[in-house]
């Protein structure tokens, strides 16, 4: 909904130097998993045509569950409060097996907008917080003040916690645990009417969640209730 040419025009504003600076993994199988995922490149090594021109050809076979491997973007369809989804459809009525019929990822589209990074463990002055560390309303604020930003409606906003610093080289510890916003920071920043948020943790969110009860609870807020 916040997407529009005057997203991208304001966007386009703030480009001084033209440097990119890529933000996701590199998808390799050194990468962390949960379970049974894993993702697995096969090449097809050159074979020759039969024509005079001598024309050789590579392809490769990829196995992976590429929703949930690497860095991801997270649709509507991907949790649910019981047996509903974003706008309260249900997921027997959207689900078939070549995707959902409503909500489904491929309805995103190109999303270009403001980016803001909230260097939380630059607040704390550390390179990484601290292994279920609980961000608060007061850390995002206090953040966002020491770099003199303010948030405005359809940013992209993006959370440093230093737990990337993890991925690929201790997955184990990668996966066990992270640091991330709670339900309070994660309500606190809907109101402030995001496009996305994402961080550099696997789940966004702090986990386990300290209430041993709740199962990322910050995943139900920001896409389940509030798209």
């Amino acid at each position: 909904n916040h997407m529009s040419p005057e997203t991208v025009l304001r966007a386009t504003r703030l480009i001084r130097t033209g440097e990119v600076i890529e933000l996701g993994y590199v998808l390799s199988a050194e990468g962390p998993f949960f379970g049974t995922r894993r993702f697995d490149v096969h090449t097809k090594r050159t074979f020759m045509n039969t024509a005079s021109n001598r024309r050789g050809s590579n392809e490769e076979i990829l196995i992976s569950e590429m929703g949930q491997v690497g860095t991801q973007f997270d649709g509507f369809a991907h949790q649910t409060i019981e047996d509903k989804v974003y706008n309260c459809f249900k997921v027997d009525e959207i689900s078939s097996r070549g995707g959902f019929t409503k909500v489904g990822i491929e309805k995103v589209g190109t999303l270009m907008t403001r980016g803001v990074l909230i260097d939380v463990a630059g607040l704390k002055g550390v390179d990484m917080l601290g292994d279920t560390y609980e961000i608060t309303v007061q850390d995002l604020q206090q953040a966002l003040t020491r770099q003199r930003l303010t948030l405005q409606k359809g940013d992209a906003v993006i959370i440093h916690t230093g737990w990337g610093k993890l991925y690929g080289k201790d997955n184990p510890r990668y996966v066990k645990s992270c640091p991330g916003i709670g339900v309070a920071a994660a309500e606190w920043l809907v109101k402030q009417d995001p496009m996305l948020v994402g961080s550099d943790n696997w789940p966004v969110e702090v986990a386990p969640n300290p209430d041993p009860q709740i199962s990322l609870p910050v995943h139900q807020i920001m896409l389940v209730v509030n798209g």
